[in-house]
């Protein structure tokens, strides 16, 4: 029943916003919005809940986005913080922070929507984290942990193909200023055999590891 509120969901959002018929007639062309479409509150909710396990997400507390940023929309419990990131305007990427994520990397999260809701361009808003970083505003995760992106509807849009794709569930472990060279990666390995470094070398860099879609048949003695 969730995944199909969420895809009915998200298949109205691409409607709505003209993705739909880019994808199909796969035109690289296509002019996509400046700033992030709204979803009705009770879908974003459902698709920030859908990142994580239903034990997790049930006690977490939720953003949605809104015309100048993020509002938060229930207080959790358990110290997670469930949302819909949007780092391009037509992504969409359910994602739920552990306690250390939520007290550090959220904070440059929410910014981050602030300044594009502003009209801010990628690369002010580049600009204005980054000294957040240095100055101290934002801060690096402090200890080991993570965030859980195990949604079926992660969708994150190429703007050099004008295509939108679907991104298998994955965990993010927190991995501030990691390189991929660091874990004797040369190329970042999409196809989910070896975990890879996202944000190369950033405070906000993650280890990501894909979860697998079936548990390994058994063998047969």
């Amino acid at each position: 029943m969730l995944r199909t509120i969420v895809s009915v969901a998200f298949t109205v959002f691409l409607c709505a916003t003209g993705v739909m018929s880019a994808r199909s007639a796969q035109d690289s062309s296509a002019n996509p919005p400046k700033t992030a479409p709204l979803l009705p509150r009770d879908q974003e909710i459902t698709l920030a809940e859908s990142a994580a396990p239903p034990a997790i997400a049930k006690n977490a507390a939720v953003y949605v986005l809104e015309e100048k940023g993020y509002t938060k929309v229930r207080d959790g419990s358990n110290g997670f913080t469930c949302l819909v990131e949007r780092d391009l305007p037509l992504n969409i990427e359910p994602i739920c922070y552990d306690e250390e994520g939520s007290s550090t990397l959220l904070l440059a999260v929410l910014r981050k929507a602030e300044l594009r809701r502003q009209g801010k361009s990628e690369e002010e808003v580049k600009a204005e984290i980054g000294e957040g970083y240095s100055s101290g505003r934002f801060r690096a995760p402090r200890r080991p942990g993570m965030a859980y992106m195990l949604s079926p509807d992660t969708h994150v849009y190429n703007p050099r193909s004008g295509k939108t794709r679907t991104l298998p569930p994955h965990l993010m472990f927190y991995a501030p200023y990691l390189k991929n060279s660091d874990i004797g990666i040369d190329e970042p390995d999409h196809t989910g055999r070896l975990p890879f470094i996202v944000q190369d070398g950033q405070p906000d860099a993650f280890i990501i590891v894909r979860v697998r879609d079936e548990a390994p048949a058994a063998k047969t003695p």
